[in-house]
C-alpha cells in the first residue's frame, strides 16, 4: 500500500509539473526617448504562479532586464542600460499574474540622427533584444527567442496604431504577443531585418540649436563681454 501510495503522489506531482499552463504572455514596447517595456504573463497556473513567486533567486524584478543586458553584452553591444522601478509590485494574486516594467536605452538600442534639410530626428530602434530565454521556475522556462524569431520587418504594421505587432501562432498552451508602439507623430516608418525605423519632427531644443539667432545672439553676447572686460581693464 505505501509503494502504491508513492506511485500515486509521484504520478500527481508529474503531471502538474507537465500540466499546461494556459496564460497569456505579451511583450509591449514603447519608443520614446527611451523604450518603455512592459512584460506580462496573466491566467498562470496556480502551480508554477506560487512556485515563482517563492524563489526569487530564479525569478524577480530585475531578471528579465538583467538577462536582456547580459545577452546584449555578448554580442559586444555594451552601450546599453536599463532602468526600473524598484518599488512596482510584479505579483497579483488575484489574477495569477506577473507584471514587470522597465526602461531600456543606450546607443546600442536607440539612437538617432538629424536631418539637415527638415531637422527631422531619425531614429533607429534595435529590437533584438526581445528574443531571450528566461526561467520562471526550475521547471518552467519562456523561449522567446524562439516565439518572436521572425525579423521585426515581416511583422504587421499598423498605421492607424503606429505599431508592429507579432503573435506566436505555433501550438501551444498560451500565446505569446509582441508590440512595439511608435511615437504617435511617427512618419517614414520602416524596418529592415530587426531595426525600425522613422522619422519624427524636431523638438523645441532642435529647432533653437539650428536657429541662426542663436549664433548671432551668441556673437554679441560675446562682443558685450569683450566691450565691458576693456572698459574694466582701463
Amino acid at each position: 500500500m505505501k509503494k502504491l501510495a508513492t506511485i500515486y503522489l509521484l504520478f500527481i506531482v508529474l503531471i502538474t509539473l507537465i500540466a499546461p499552463v494556459y496564460a497569456s504572455v505579451k511583450i509591449q514596447a514603447k519608443i520614446d526617448q527611451n523604450i518603455q517595456v512592459v512584460f506580462t504573463i496573466e491566467n498562470i497556473n496556480s502551480t508554477i504562479y506560487n512556485e515563482t513567486k517563492q524563489n526569487e533567486k530564479i525569478f524577480n524584478i530585475t531578471t528579465i532586464p538583467t538577462t536582456i543586458i547580459n545577452n546584449l553584452e555578448q554580442q559586444n553591444l555594451t552601450r546599453t542600460r536599463w532602468d526600473h522601478d524598484p518599488e512596482q509590485q510584479i505579483f497579483d494574486d488575484s489574477k495569477n499574474s506577473i507584471t514587470v516594467k522597465f526602461s531600456l536605452a543606450g546607443e546600442d538600442i536607440i539612437k538617432f540622427t538629424t536631418d539637415k534639410t527638415t531637422i527631422n530626428r531619425i531614429y533607429q530602434v534595435q529590437t533584438e533584444w526581445r528574443k531571450f530565454h528566461v526561467h520562471l521556475t526550475y521547471n518552467f522556462s519562456l523561449d522567446f527567442a524562439q516565439y518572436f524569431d521572425t525579423p521585426i520587418a515581416n511583422w504587421t504594421y499598423s498605421t492607424s496604431k503606429k505599431e508592429y505587432h507579432y503573435e506566436y501562432t505555433e501550438p501551444d498552451s498560451f500565446n505569446p504577443t509582441c508590440k512595439f508602439v511608435l511615437p504617435p507623430k511617427a512618419t517614414n516608418v520602416h524596418a529592415i531585418k530587426d531595426t525600425i525605423i522613422f522619422e519624427i519632427p524636431p523638438l523645441p531644443a532642435d529647432i533653437l540649436l539650428s536657429s541662426p539667432f542663436l549664433i548671432l545672439g551668441t556673437l554679441i553676447i560675446v562682443v558685450i563681454i569683450a566691450f565691458i572686460y576693456r572698459r574694466i581693464r582701463k
